[in-house]
């Protein structure tokens, strides 16, 4: 079996000490999910390199509430930290294959470039530059009697 399990315990390190891996969020009560797991299990024995990966949603509540999981299966991909790829409902094999190979060819510089440009634009968000000048005229009273 190629797949691992993950928890809130070991889900950053499988994150950050990996190239490449594939989510699978998933519920033993969830029909497409048990139709997806063989499909999943396939693609992970095809691919020794990359870790794949089962988020338990019901036994890993925050993990599947941080991710806002919506509806299951859901397939999230992480490349060098980043995640790539978060798309619900599941995948016939074929489709699974393609998208391996489209997160393979990824050009890691530009999706870095991007990210890096992202959060620099959210940086400079907000703030203000209003120097109004508040002039305070002193207005000389009158003091009729």
């Amino acid at each position: 079996m190629a797949t691992t399990t993950l928890t809130t315990e070991n889900f950053e390190q499988t994150i950050t000490e990996n190239d490449i891996v594939l989510l699978d969020f998933w519920a033993s009560w969830c029909g497409p999910c048990r139709m997806f797991g063989p499909v999943f299990e396939e693609a992970s024995e095809k691919n020794p390199d990359m870790v794949f990966a089962k988020v338990d949603t019901e036994d890993q509540q925050l993990l599947a509430a941080t991710f806002s999981i919506m509806s299951i299966p859901t397939l999230m991909i992480f490349r060098e930290n980043v995640l790539v790829f978060s798309q619900p409902g599941a995948l016939p094999a074929e489709a699974l294959e393609n998208l391996i190979e489209q997160v393979r060819v990824l050009d890691m510089v530009e999706v870095h470039k991007a990210v890096a440009a992202h959060e620099a634009e959210h940086d400079h968000a907000g703030h203000d530059h209003d120097h109004a000048e508040h002039e305070h005229d002193h207005a000389e009273h009158d003091h009729a009697h």
